[in-house]
């Protein structure tokens, strides 16, 4: 028989999963959602006050449609995901408020991790949930960055996506432009706003596009050049790839972690989708978005290091799904549940 102290936060947990699955859509609200990373992990409580200087206006009162979803921090990659759900009027207020706390608290010139990096806070994609298109999402995002550089001193900007008029460069190539996956050196970078990147401070990447999920798969060997290759094989670019998957390898506890950036990408013929298709379906203001499945994934990853006689030992979703993160907003914001992230329970690892 499970102890009262772990009975009770599993009823709790339960009755808000059952709460949020009945929540209903048609709220009349127009949510976007920023996966804000920050190159910091190793201290907890510098993590949970970026993100709760995120809820609170420059009063010092609660913004009532804002709501911290989820906090994935990652030690050996030293770097949080903060998932920052709100009306799209409150959004930029809300995470210009988390990135003043977190330039305060991170310095770029003492930071460390295995994961790339560039800026204290490294990158602020806007995503559209419901009620909002990725256009306006990009208006938002330029926005935030001029106030960024207006309110931080020695802070600069990169844009991507839909915030980066008129090219509308995709976040990796931009990363690839700018040495992302390697550099860190600051001095020879050219911001699109902002001077020259402090050295504290870094380079900060804003955009805005369709969602992009994060899903990790850890496989049981400590070699990254074989982890390198199974990344190779399922990026989408190449031939036998998964379309919208970018992969890296990493060394991570020990093991080697294959982490995916999984994007979504327009596609009006799937509209119904199960849990083991290749792809998930979802739409925002009548667009229709697919995206690989993290089960896919994994599965797919399998596959790749069975053929090279290992195994896995298991994936991570760093936050939500596209249609999760929806149903998980729309619940915190009518209900005012600011710190969501803290009913869902947050990951430090």
């Amino acid at each position: 028989m499970l102890p009262q102290s772990l009975v009770l936060p599993l009823i709790s947990a339960f009755a808000v999963k059952k709460k949020i699955s009945m929540s209903s859509s048609r709220l009349g609200l127009r949510l976007a959602v920023c996966l804000l990373n920050i190159s910091e992990a190793r201290r907890k409580h510098i993590v949970e006050n970026i993100a709760k200087a995120a809820l609170l206006g420059k009063n010092g009162k609660k913004h009532p449609e804002v709501s911290v979803l989820n906090i994935f921090s990652d030690q050996d990659y030293n770097r949080s995901v903060i998932t920052i759900a709100a009306s799209i009027d409150e959004l930029n207020s809300s995470v210009l408020a988390a990135c003043l706390e977190a330039f305060q608290s991170i310095d770029m010139e003492v930071q460390e991790g295995i994961h790339p990096c560039l800026g204290a806070v490294d990158l602020i994609p806007i995503y559209p949930l419901t009620g909002v298109g990725v256009e306006e999402c990009g208006a938002v995002a330029r926005s935030l960055a001029e106030n960024l550089v207006r309110h931080v001193p020695g802070s600069s900007v990169f844009l991507f996506g839909e915030a980066d008029l008129p090219e509308k460069r995709p976040l990796v190539q931009r990363r690839k432009q700018l040495g992302w996956f390697t550099r860190r050196d600051f001095s020879a970078l050219e911001p699109d706003l902002g001077a020259a990147p402090a050295r504290r401070c870094g380079l900060t990447g804003i955009g805005a596009s369709p969602y992009v999920m994060n899903c990790n798969v850890t496989i049981d060997s400590q070699d990254l050049a074989l982890g390198k290759e199974i990344a190779s094989a399922i990026w989408g670019s190449n031939a036998s790839g998964l379309k919208g998957v970018q992969a890296m390898a990493f060394p991570h506890e020990g093991k080697i972690e294959i982490a995916c950036n999984v994007e979504s990408f327009e596609n009006q013929e799937v509209t119904e989708t199960s849990e083991d298709s290749q792809y998930m379906a979802y739409s925002v203001l009548g667009d229709h978005f697919s995206y690989v499945s993290p089960h896919y994934i994994e599965a797919q990853v399998k596959k790749l290091a069975s053929d090279r006689g290992i195994g896995t030992i298991g994936r991570a979703l760093i936050g939500f799904t596209p249609q999760e993160c929806k149903r998980c907003a729309e619940y915190a914001i009518k209900e005012g549940i600011g710190e969501f992230w803290k009913i869902r329970g947050g990951v430090f690892m």
